[in-house]
């Protein structure tokens, strides 16, 4: 009797682990199909490949059980509303750049680009080893998603005009397309802003709508064609020393995946932040090559008043958002103390080796 009570004890166990394998097995095979509406035209080099490539890293990773289809700016939904189709659940996942909600969230600017702030290098540190990212989403956290960083586009140009910038006064009274903390500074320099996405962007300088425009950086610059609707190319990119871009989540949509799905995502789009950053530093300069030696475009650099003027109100303008409400002064406390840091390191190494590298302080060989 003892025996066969052991035999059917163990036939039981067998039987309940069988269960337990199939029951994680058949949870293994569910499959998710999901939605990322992006900010950028389909396809775009640099930041719209990036959530291409990040749809195929999961695909490949996940051995198909989470697919991600990818629509580029007002394919299903404008370019500057993908934050709310995240949020309200039309979409899993979206790709953009969190300085163009600041109508929703303010302090959300600190995470794209700040004006003489830190670059992408520094970002990356901040975010991902300095707190930024847990105050990221603490920020987001009221409107249902999760954020990481999902690229960056390192310091970018100071922009296209359709008239040479000789001094601050020939600022006055353009109209630009400039967004976030930089379209504020240089509102208060006597410039017009308005806001457009980036597909937008040729028509309306081409038109005359407008007079001036920043997009990213030669890479981009040139398959937008800008070099044919303006005349000046200025830098440096006082207003974006780096644009972070963003994968936002649903929250409840992260929350529906098994763990190693939940794993996968995380990882593809750490791996996407790198790349983005990555491939704008491989073409940005071949790209700037093309358009002065092949369309004779006029480099320039902003003048000194000009870029003097910028950093005082970038200086106001930023220690204005900052009091504007206690997350923002939590964030930007956070964002300052770091910067104040990673400078003082940099000053020794970073900037100390690019001044020993180049003692000339020549600008580019393009030019």
């Amino acid at each position: 009797m003892q025996r066969t009570s052991l035999a059917n004890a163990i036939t039981l166990a067998g039987a309940a682990t069988g269960l337990l394998l199939v029951g994680a097995q058949a949870q293994a095979q569910d499959t998710f199909e999901w939605k990322m509406v992006t900010s950028w035209p389909k396809n775009f080099p640099g930041v719209g490949q990036g959530p291409e490539r990040l749809a195929e890293l999961v695909d490949q990773m996940s051995d198909g059980r989470l697919t991600i289809e990818v629509f580029g700016a007002g394919q299903l939904v404008p370019g500057f509303e993908v934050f709310d189709a995240v949020s309200e659940g039309t979409a899993e996942l979206g790709h953009s750049a969190s300085y163009y909600w600041k109508g929703k969230a303010p302090a959300a600017q600190f995470f794209a680009a700040v004006p003489f702030g830190m670059n992408a290098q520094e970002m990356n540190a901040w975010l991902h080893y300095g707190g930024g990212l847990e105050l990221w989403n603490e920020l987001y956290e009221p409107f249902g998603v999760d954020v990481m960083a999902a690229g960056a586009s390192g310091v970018q140009m100071g922009g296209w005009y359709n008239e040479e910038i000789n001094s601050v006064d020939d600022l006055d009274g353009l109209k630009m397309r400039m967004p976030g903390l930089g379209g504020e500074v240089m509102n208060r320099m006597g410039v017009a802003i308005v806001n457009m996405p980036g597909g937008e962007i040729f028509t309306s300088l081409q038109s005359g709508a407008i007079d001036a425009t920043e997009w990213i950086g030669p890479y981009n610059d040139l398959a937008f064609g800008l070099h044919q609707a303006a005349d000046y190319y200025y830098y440096p990119g006082w207003h974006e020393p780096t644009v972070m871009f963003e994968a936002i989540v649903n929250d409840e949509a992260m929350a529906s995946l098994p763990d190693d799905l939940q794993a996968i995502l995380r990882t593809a789009i750490r791996d996407v932040n790198a790349d983005v950053l990555d491939e704008y530093t491989a073409r940005n300069n071949d790209a700037l090559e093309t358009l002065i030696n092949e369309h004779d475009v006029e480099l320039r650099r902003l003048p000194d008043d000009v870029l003097a003027q910028a950093k005082e109100h970038s200086e106001d303008v930023v220690a204005e958002l900052a009091e504007s409400s206690e997350m923002a002064g939590k964030i930007y406390e956070s964002y300052r103390a770091f910067q104040e840091k990673v400078e003082n390191y940099h000053a020794i190494s970073e900037q100390a080796y690019y001044n020993a590298r180049n003692p000339e302080g020549d600008t580019t060989s393009a030019e």
